[in-house]
């Protein structure tokens, strides 16, 4: 078959004329087909999916009745354009209430369609070709990637464990801290779990005073906190000045596929996101605003059954975990449980990455996970297995992780 005229087209950004081409397979893709394979292999026995990161149930029932009531309104049926200004009271009042944290309605929020979609945008508001964003490794890394593609770099610092997976700003040289505009920081972390404190958080807003540069701080799940009270950076002083910050409706209230979140904080920064996204879409569809209105007013009760599940969940494989050798510790904060992989098992398996780790869980136990090997060789449990029986079906998958584990003695 003849060549299309569009190999030679594509924007070197994505490859140019190599794009489509490559043949490496990603992780991501490597797990879904040994899921499939390990599922065809043994159809008799169910895989427990550890490995997606989203909550396994709907959104409360006040809130799906909520959006079918807003849903047949015909004022609704418009664009919402940048928003509507009963979803940004709500957010202001959510942020005072959880966060202690003041932010101005009109001038201080505005809403997405998904944190993705905000991350992939904040960058086109900052980053000239020859500017660097600092990200975190390992980590989300769409706001690293659009960096890229506007012809900006990406300086990684790693999280290592020895530092409580906190990155070492002062690693930066001084011609990185000159030429840096933005600051991504992810508390609690996904995929480590690790939360950040006020301490670590005044060191980012006087380093970020210091150098001229905006922090990102990505707070998709903050309300999972298993430490005390949830923490904003916009409630310690001068965080404002220096910082925006990401909150969703996906992971606090089993929102994720509505497709809502907002970018608050530093008002002029707030601005131009506006500005840029007005021209990348035509706002979120007002009902499904108005439906997180409902959820957000309601936050007292609908997120702390969301953290009481995830945490118990959390401590019974970090149980299991533990009695099998793994160095495994509650996170304080998301729905992941991040540990060393194991070097192999006294069988004679061996495990060079933590994706050999990763790949042998699924084909040999039919267990998912997600593998990093970024720093050290580490995989990432999610707590956000299906169980839609309840606590009682909860338990057995639990107990059947446990027990599948236990068939192995590993080599670390």
């Amino acid at each position: 078959m003849e060549e299309s005229f569009l190999q030679s087209n594509f924007a070197e950004r994505l490859g140019g004329s190599s794009f489509g081409k490559d043949t490496k397979i990603y992780k991501f893709e490597k797990i879904k087909r040994a899921k499939r394979a390990a599922m065809k292999a043994h159809p008799g026995i169910k895989l427990i999916d550890m490995g997606i990161g989203e909550p396994d149930d709907m959104a409360f029932p006040e809130v799906v009745a909520a959006l079918c009531k807003e849903a047949a309104l015909w004022e609704n049926r418009t664009y919402a354009d940048n928003g509507i200004d009963e979803f940004k009271a709500a957010v202001a009042q959510y942020m005072k209430e959880l966060y202690h944290a003041d932010v101005n309605p009109e001038t201080e929020v505005m809403h997405a369609i998904g944190s993705k979609a905000a991350l992939a945008l904040l960058p086109t508001c900052f980053i000239n070709p020859g500017d660097i964003t600092i990200m975190t490794v390992p980590g989300y890394p769409v706001m690293g990637s659009w960096t890229k593609y506007l012809g900006g770099e990406v300086v990684n610092l790693p999280l290592l464990e020895a530092n409580k997976f906190l990155p070492d700003l002062e690693s930066l040289t001084a011609d990185q801290c000159k030429r840096a505009k933005l600051l991504y920081l992810n508390y609690p972390n996904n995929p480590t779990g690790a939360s950040a404190d006020e301490k670590f958080f005044a060191k980012a807003i006087d380093f970020a005073k210091k150098n001229n540069i905006l922090i990102v701080s990505d707070a998709a799940y903050a309300p999972l906190n298993f430490q005390g009270k949830p923490l904003s950076i916009l409630s310690l002083p001068g965080g404002k000045d220096v910082a925006v910050e990401l909150h969703s409706m996906s992971k606090g209230f089993n929102m994720t596929g509505w497709r809502l979140s907002w970018v608050c904080g530093n008002e002029l920064a707030v601005k131009a996101f506006a500005f840029v996204k007005d021209n990348a879409d035509s706002g979120q569809f007002a009902a499904i605003q108005k439906a997180a209105i409902c959820a957000l007013k309601d936050q007292a009760n609908i997120t702390p059954k969301i953290c009481e599940k995830y945490e118990r969940r959390l401590k019974s494989m970090t149980e299991s975990l533990c009695k099998l050798g793994f160095p495994a510790k509650v996170p304080e904060g998301s729905f992941y449980l991040y540990v060393k992989a194991p070097k192999g098992t006294d069988s004679g398996d061996k495990f060079e990455t933590a994706e050999d780790f990763s790949q042998w869980l699924i084909k040999e136990k039919l267990i998912s996970s997600v593998p990093w090997d970024d720093v050290g060789n580490y995989v990432r449990f999610s707590a956000t297995f299906v169980a839609r029986g309840g606590i009682s079906e909860e338990k057995e998958v639990l107990s059947e992780f446990g027990r599948r584990l236990s068939g192995s003695k590993f080599v670390w």
